[in-house]
């Protein structure tokens, strides 16, 4: 039948897209927040951020996306919900008693919504109204957010969903270097921090180790900065090759997110990306927590410290520090004299001191 056939035959294949993870981290910084209430209260911000996310869930049916609430003692899940922590009930026997999973919380539905989008907006509102219920008059007492846990969060809810993806024994970083062998990852993360208020040094470390642990993952930080001045977040945009843009206008919070911090880390190889003119490089000191210029560098375990610790030893390792001739004034060298020329029968020739001429032939 092939020899009488002469159509062309050919093989259909199809290739799936990479899912894409967001995570959304929000600074819920009370204070930060009423500063910027003319401008851009808090429930229009979310309004926008929901926007946000269903435009990145409309792009595939493969997406998700996750929102974290960077709040003042804690960070705390807005979406998904995590389950309840109650102790389960066990019989005499000691054995635990199987039951039915808990009935998911009902969210009004519309028929001109899709549903999932209706989840993710009930959920979210309700877990932001729940988190400003219980936040008291002693916790408006600390002045930031427990970003660096966000971030963490973040990190493990990216790596858990890479493993639900692939083999039960990959990760994610095993993903990616299946990607190095021309093989698409099974799963493309990425952390989009919302920022308003200024970076804590005393979370610098604990911040810059998940920054360094997402640059190993090759999951991008993109940070859109509402106000103040988040020094360590343009650090981790940089390390990460992610996106930083600090917003002169506020209230024009979804044309950033929509025009600047839409496409994902596969899109932006086809596409120019907003770039950052400076980026602060400044590090915190470890005995202080304070943001240096410059300072002195533990050359064992890279700690840096404001001032010289007492007895010249290292605050984290204890390792006796070599400070050389520092603080001694530099030597100070004359200057060599050149030797002066002059001009002997119209030729120029360095004085030697002699008093007669060099003999000519």
């Amino acid at each position: 039948m092939d020899a009488v056939d002469v159509s062309e035959h050919y093989e259909v294949t199809t290739a799936d897209d990479t899912p894409s993870l967001l995570s959304i981290i929000i600074d819920t910084n009370p204070r930060a927040w009423a500063a910027l209430a003319d401008v851009l209260p808090l429930s229009r911000a979310l309004a926008s951020i929901l926007v946000f996310a269903n435009a990145h869930l409309a792009f595939s049916n493969a997406n998700q996306v996750a929102v974290i609430a960077a709040h003042l003692d804690r960070a705390t899940w807005l979406y998904p919900t995590p389950p309840s922590k109650s102790s389960p009930i066990k019989d005499a026997s000691g054995d635990t008693p199987m039951q039915d999973a808990a009935p998911s919380q009902p969210y009004a539905s519309s028929a001109n919504k899709f549903p999932q989008f209706a989840q993710i907006e009930s959920e979210v509102l309700a877990a932001a109204r729940k988190l400003a219920d219980g936040t008291t008059e002693a916790d408006l007492n600390a002045t930031t957010t427990q970003l660096s846990g966000a971030l963490t969060l973040a990190l493990c809810h990216i790596n858990k969903a890479a493993q639900a993806l692939c083999t039960p024994t990959t990760n994610l970083e095993d993903s990616h270097k299946a990607n190095a062998a021309n093989t698409p990852p099974t799963l493309r993360g990425r952390i989009l921090v919302i920022s308003v208020s200024d970076s804590e040094p005393s979370q610098y470390i604990s911040t810059m180790n998940a920054v360094f642990a997402a640059a190993h993952s090759k999951v991008a930080i993109d940070t859109l900065s509402l106000s103040g001045d988040p020094t360590f977040l343009q650090q981790a945009c940089f390390n990460t090759n992610g996106t930083f843009i600090a917003a002169e206008h506020p209230r024009g919070l979804l044309t950033y997110l929509m025009f600047g911090l839409i496409a994902d880390t596969e899109a932006r190889e086809s596409l120019i990306a907003p770039t950052h003119d400076t980026v602060d490089f400044r590090a915190a000191c470890f005995c202080h927590g304070r943001v240096v210029d410059t300072g002195f560098v533990c050359s064992v375990c890279l700690s840096i410290f404001c001032d010289l610790p007492d007895n010249a030893e290292c605050l984290t390792c204890g390792t006796k520090l070599s400070l050389g001739n520092y603080g001694a004034k530099p030597a100070v060298v004359p200057r060599r004299k050149k030797k002066k020329r002059r001009i002997v029968n119209g030729t120029l020739r360095e004085e030697t001191g002699s008093a007669t001429g060099t003999p000519r032939p």
